[in-house]
């Protein structure tokens, strides 16, 4: 029996009112189901690598729609626009292939159907640069990953984002588990993955001090580290815009115009564009925007992922990222069988092991979060949290951080994922369409990966375009950009210098974080300045500490009512329809 009616056969037992076909080198499969699992599983079932291009998942869940969250604006200010090159996304690949092409002499057109960037996954993530021992060595994950995580020094020191380089932990609670850290020390060898080794409890704690009390070892990656994933999205905006590339927020693609296999013309909420080439860099809608150009190959089946925010008290107690062994069982881990001990490792190493487990993650600023966990979702833009989650993370979590408590927890938000049923990235040129470069399935390591993905979607953008004519180098490209001075991170004969040369670094807006007018001032300042109070928080942290905004909201709202030169009526959270006040009320009679 061929692969083919093997699939066919497993899908038929899983539902029969699912049909499977083959169409244009893929699997394609079409039905009706009741529930999301069921469309799942037969998208994992359908997966071939070696044989077709990937899974079209076109079973629809029973009374399901996708609800598409889009701008209000509707206007034909880029009505007629021709840009080189169209970027559609606003996340870190996005932004990234954006700088990479500004170092050309292009007309470059980012759109963002967002009221800013990293308005999606790429700010909902906790921010770990990945080593990326656990992948294959013929995956694109490995390749972008291995070459991304190399880029990140040079990088965050070019546009002024934080990263730190302190290395990752996979902890062990048992002897019989080296033998996973044994196979994962091999994959580092062929992987090439520098300095990854195995320490033991007294060498763990010359590391973390803080190590659970059950760690008997770990796996530690000395060149894993962490960012802020906004931070950097934001500085890779700011610097392809200060060198010519232009973002369009608020704007989002509603279709496209084709015809002998290529992109004519792209529709938009906020008029008709023609490019010449288009980055289809959309995240969890990349499979949506592909097959509006007809080059269609995969499907995105979103992964929900709850993070929880911990207070900077506990930040101490975390230098790395720790992530505890998936064999690991605490308590129970030496009665397991022998047979159950295998069966754990070999799905460690499979392809099914979808998930890297909850870690604990030390970030930038200095706060720990633990999470995130891994739920599928029908709901692309599902970002809810709920009780049960996130008491199951900290009560997980407490294994593993056990200094934490319930009390020390400030925040929580959840973010959605873009897998493949292939697990693996999408980057690649058009096959049925010439004018597209698909980044899709763009899920962990994402973050790391984006600068080595947009290297390649600038050469591919720059080979296209030449077929038509010689594309010249941008001579005048500013590689560096400064960011915003943060007081909390100077001296104090630092700060009073600055508070001298501008006195609006002197007033104190967010106690919690310790931001000052200034520093929102200077943001507003930037190439891309936008006018939002979640794109406030996202360049300079006022209302993430302690209280949440409790304190200081109403002073940044007036912040930005007085620079906008409005009232603090129209000041609005993210998007146009995320009203904060409605009216005054003081005075009025009731």
């Amino acid at each position: 029996m061929s692969s083919f009616k093997k699939k066919q056969k497993k899908i038929a037992a899983l539902s029969k009112s699912i049909t499977v076909s083959e169409e244009r080198g893929c699997i394609v499969l079409r039905g009706e189901a009741d529930d999301w699992s069921t469309v799942v599983k037969a998208g994992r079932i359908a997966v071939d690598r070696k044989k077709y291009y990937g899974v079209v998942n076109n079973i629809r869940l029973k009374g399901f729609e996708q609800s598409i969250r889009l701008p209000a604006e509707h206007d034909d200010c880029y009505d007629g626009a021709k840009p080189d090159v169209l970027i559609i996304g606003g996340g870190l690949v996005g932004c990234a292939a954006a700088r990479e092409l500004a170092r050309y002499r292009l007309d470059v057109m980012l759109v963002e159907k967002g009221s800013d960037v990293a308005a999606g996954q790429s700010s909902r993530n906790g921010g770990a640069v990945h080593v990326g021992i656990n992948y294959s060595p013929s995956s694109q994950k490995h390749r972008y990953n291995h070459e991304g995580n190399k880029m990140f020094t040079q990088l965050a020191a070019d546009l002024d984002f934080p990263f730190e380089r302190t290395g990752h932990l996979m902890l062990i609670g048992a002897k019989w588990e080296k033998i996973l850290i044994n196979v994962l020390l091999l994959n580092a060898k062929r992987l090439k993955i520098d300095g990854a080794r195995y320490v033991n409890r007294s060498e763990l704690l010359e590391i973390e001090p803080y190590a659970p009390s059950w760690a008997y070892g770990a796996l530690y990656m000395p060149s894993g580290g962490f960012t802020s994933p906004y931070k950097m999205t934001v500085a890779l905006a700011e610097n392809a815009v200060a060198n010519g590339a232009k973002i369009c927020l608020n704007t989002a693609v509603l279709g496209m115009e084709t015809e002998d296999g290529r992109i004519r013309s792209v529709q938009t909420n906020r008029g008709r564009i023609i490019p010449r080439i288009v980055i289809n860099a959309s995240g969890v809608y990349a499979d949506v925007i592909a097959e509006m150009a007809g080059d269609r190959t995969f499907t995105i089946h979103p992964r929900k992922g709850t993070d929880i925010v911990l207070d900077k008290k506990v930040g101490r107690y975390i230098r790395t990222t720790e992530v505890k062994s998936p064999i690991t069982v605490i308590g129970d881990g030496q009665k397991l069988s022998l047979k159950k001990r295998i069966e754990m490792i070999r799905f460690a190493l499979s392809h099914e092991n979808t998930s890297k487990g909850v870690a604990v993650i030390h970030t930038v600023d200095k706060n720990m979060i633990i999470g995130p966990n891994n739920l599928e979702t029908p709901d692309r833009e599902d970002i809810t949290t709920d009780r049960e989650t996130t008491e199951m993370i900290i009560r997980e979590q407490m294994q593993a951080a056990q200094q934490i408590a319930s009390s020390d927890v400030i925040a929580y938000f959840s973010g959605v994922r873009s897998p493949t049923y292939e697990e693996d990235f999408q980057v690649r040129k058009g096959i049925f369409c010439e004018n597209i470069l698909e980044a899709a399935g763009i899920q962990s390591p994402g973050a790391t990966a984006a600068p080595a993905i947009a290297k390649d979607l600038a050469r591919w953008t720059v080979e296209y375009l030449e077929q038509s004519g010689p594309v010249e180098k941008n001579t005048a490209f500013q590689p560096i950009r400064k960011g915003v001075p943060h007081l909390n991170e100077m001296s104090e004969s630092e700060r009073d210098a600055l508070i001298k040369q501008n006195p609006d670094y002197g007033q104190i807006v967010c106690r919690c974080e310790e931001i000052s007018k200034g520093e929102i001032l200077d943001a507003l300042r930037s190439p891309l300045p936008v006018y939002t109070l979640d794109a406030v928080k996202r360049r300079c942290r006022p209302g993430m500490g302690r209280c949440q905004g409790a304190f200081c909201s109403p002073s940044v709202l007036q912040i930005l009512a007085e620079k906008r030169d409005c009232s603090v009526e129209e000041i609005r959270k993210s998007g146009e329809q995320s009203t904060i006040l409605l009216e005054k009320t003081k005075g009025k009679s009731v």
